[in-house]
């Protein structure tokens, strides 16, 4: 326990250039502090105690506004930078060295039994705002963008950015396999698509006035007025 707690003081300490000295990580930072009373909440919910786990967890997340599930294998040297709004699902693993940034997600997609949250291999980053869903793993050193969705695992060493998220660099160079420049964008194609039924629309209402202009007065449609 104390060794684990070591690590992840050296870990703020290195990771975090606001850190000064131990004693000040220990004192004031509040992901240290979530990370911390997470371990005993971990290992009450191993020993089948889960009320006791559930509620050390809540009274951490009241007093650190991160919410990590007791159920969830935390590993050693990992900081949680900021971390409020940082949510850790039940079934999720956060592997050795791993960063993580405010208002992270690792959560699930549905109400499914068992795995049902992410695996982080070792070394990960991720950025602020990303929400990585699903019972896949994310490989060893990867990054996760600010404000990434990852929905689909990703190979070790490779950043993926975007909503949802797609593979950029693998290993500090652009993927030869895949134009991530020309992606389609979905928002973009239904926005197109609107206007084209739009324009289609304004068409036929200027037919219909020509028409209604055009047609013998007794022959036109009386609009009712309000």
């Amino acid at each position: 326990m104390f060794d684990a707690i070591k690590k992840d003081v050296r870990a703020v300490r290195e990771r975090d250039p606001a850190a000064r000295n131990s004693f000040e990580v220990l004192l004031l930072s509040s992901g240290l502090h979530a990370i911390m009373m997470h371990r005993p909440a971990h290992w009450l919910y191993e020993h089948k105690a889960y009320l006791p786990a559930r509620f050390l967890s809540q009274f951490s997340r009241f007093l650190t506004g991160i919410e990590i599930h007791p159920g969830a294998k935390i590993g050693q040297g990992v900081l949680i930078d900021h971390g409020m709004g940082v949510v850790i699902g039940e079934t999720a693993e956060v592997g050795d060295g791993c960063t993580i940034y405010q208002g992270v997600t690792l959560g699930g997609t549905g109400k499914d039994k068992g795995k049902r949250h992410p695996t982080l291999g070792k070394n990960v980053t991720v950025g602020c705002g990303a929400k990585i869903l699903g019972p896949f793993k994310v490989g060893d050193g990867a990054k996760v963008a600010a404000n990434a969705v990852l929905l689909e695992s990703i190979p070790p060493a490779s950043t993926a950015v975007g909503v949802p998220a797609r593979i950029a660099r693998v290993g500090g160079r652009k993927p030869n396999t895949l134009d991530h420049v020309h992606l389609p964008d979905p928002v973009a194609q239904e926005i197109c698509k609107l206007q084209f039924e739009l324009d289609r629309l304004e068409k036929r209402i200027r037919e219909l006035e020509k028409e209604q202009a055009a047609a013998p007065a007794d022959d036109r449609v009386r609009v009712p007025q309000e």
